[in-house]
């Protein structure tokens, strides 16, 4: 004979079964959300390694443009060179964190001593001679033209990237550079505002033909890889 009575399931038992599911599937769950958050922050907080090769490369840039022997003007000890050219377009390029970066560590590669600097000096010494005030100005013209390259080349049309650049470049130079290398002069060789302005003005005009330079080699960058200073968002999982 067949037994056709019914099997009863017990409620709280089913219940309990289901609860237990549910809290295994939601436990899973936030342990692979919490696994994906970490491989996500590990994404956002990793190395730049794209970063990382301008930053060098742009460095050894910096190095052998004061390696090109500088040419003497006046009396003072300050050769016309190609480093403010390339600090220019380090900062066009590279904006002010990277760029930054470059010319901090190419002077920190100086002052630990190795002869990158112009007619191969280095150490701390420097600091004390004719071109202090202008090593110290390539830092800050590097932020200060890195920012307006960051504003010009991501709120301006394209049209308007040289002239506005070129202006950046002229004021950084006049107003960072070379006010800083006026004072060096001024603070390390004791010379009166007047006689350290008529050493520096020789080399305003070449400077700012490399401005020229810069600013058009820096753009022709941009145009042809615009994510070297504007990056693709990337898109929010």
């Amino acid at each position: 004979m067949t037994d056709n009575t019914p099997v009863r399931h017990d409620p709280a038992q089913t219940t309990t079964a289901t609860r237990d599911r549910v809290e295994s599937s939601a436990t899973t769950t936030g342990q692979a959300s919490r696994a994906g958050d970490r491989g996500a922050g590990q994404q956002t907080h990793g190395v730049d390694a794209q970063s990382v090769a301008l930053v060098a490369v742009f460095t050894a840039l910096l190095v052998a443009a004061a390696v090109v022997p500088g040419i003497p003007v006046g009396g003072f000890g300050v050769p016309i060179t190609l480093q403010t050219l390339a600090v220019v377009l380090t900062g066009l390029v590279l904006g002010p964190l990277r760029g930054g970066l470059a010319v901090a560590l190419y002077l920190l590669l100086g002052f630990v001593g190795l002869p990158v600097f112009s007619r191969g000096q280095s150490g701390l010494q420097v600091l004390s001679g004719p071109t202090a005030g202008y090593l110290v100005s390539f830092l800050v013209a590097a932020l200060v033209v890195g920012v307006a390259a960051r504003v010009v080349v991501r709120r301006t049309n394209r049209s308007l990237w040289v002239p506005v650049l070129l202006l950046a470049s002229f004021a950084t130079t006049v107003a960072v550079v070379h006010a800083l290398g006026v004072v060096g002069l001024m603070v390390n060789l004791r010379l009166p505002l007047s006689a350290a302005i008529s050493a520096d003005l020789p080399f305003l005009p070449g400077d700012l033909v490399k401005d020229v330079v810069a600013v058009v080699a820096a753009v022709a960058v941009h145009r042809a890889f615009p994510d070297v200073l504007v990056r693709p968002r990337r898109p929010r999982a």
